[in-house]
């Protein structure tokens, strides 16, 4: 039996080491790169610029696979935190387009995402809805803006079944909290809007009967 000695040990898990490092270095560059091509997916959502939009959700599913890949060797540095932060922004881009598209939602499979950072990211997709709902109420469009909102609505209801701990989920309590606000504003924007054509159809018909 050959005799291991401090030296011969400790170049054994420097080299690992090294392996590791240059794999957390692929990885955070990666993940900076699906970051910026998620935001800029959405940006191009927002802008109704769906070729666009589609072909970068795309290349944000290519990265987020090279990541993976170039970090699944070290489980303890693929679940370090910045490639759950990367792919819920691929989540949130594909799941907004979804809803304004009317397509069904994308799975975790679908994405190649983690089970949490997709859940993170259906809820912050939700949130980001809210600008396409008030898009639709200034268009005059309420019946659309209540579908979207329905979606955002939809969504809450089931993140606020996951009770686990946080540490587990990744913060989904705190998405679920800040989603629940943006929820009581929309719908408090939608109400009021309704509210407010209801009574433009009144003067309008009292108008129009004092016309006559």
């Amino acid at each position: 039996m050959s005799e291991n000695t401090w030296e011969t040990i400790v170049e054994g898990v420097r080299s690992t080491a090294q392996s590791m490092h240059a794999a957390r270095e692929a990885g955070l560059s990666l993940s900076r790169s699906l970051t910026q091509t998620s935001a800029k997916c959405i940006r191009h959502i927002h802008r109704r610029q769906w070729t666009q939009a589609r072909a970068l959700l795309e290349d944000a599913k290519a990265l987020s696979k090279q990541a993976r890949v170039a970090l699944e060797p070290y489980p303890e540095i693929l679940h370090a935190g910045f490639l759950h932060d990367a792919e819920k922004e691929m989540v949130e881009a594909a799941a907004v387009m979804a809803i304004v598209q009317k397509e069904p939602y994308p799975t975790p499979e679908d994405l190649g995402a983690f089970p949490m950072s997709y859940l993170n990211g259906m809820g912050e997709a939700s949130s980001e809805c809210r600008r396409f709902v008030l898009d639709e109420i200034r268009q005059g469009r309420p019946e659309e803006a209540e579908r979207i909102l329905g979606h955002m609505e939809a969504i809450y209801e089931e993140l606020i079944t996951f009770d686990y701990s946080d540490a587990m989920t990744c913060g989904l309590r705190r998405t679920c909290d800040a989603l629940r606000a943006v929820l009581e504003r929309t719908r408090s924007d939608l109400t009021t809007t309704a509210s407010q054509m209801e009574l433009v159809r009144e003067l309008r018909a009292t108008r129009e009967s004092l016309e006559r």
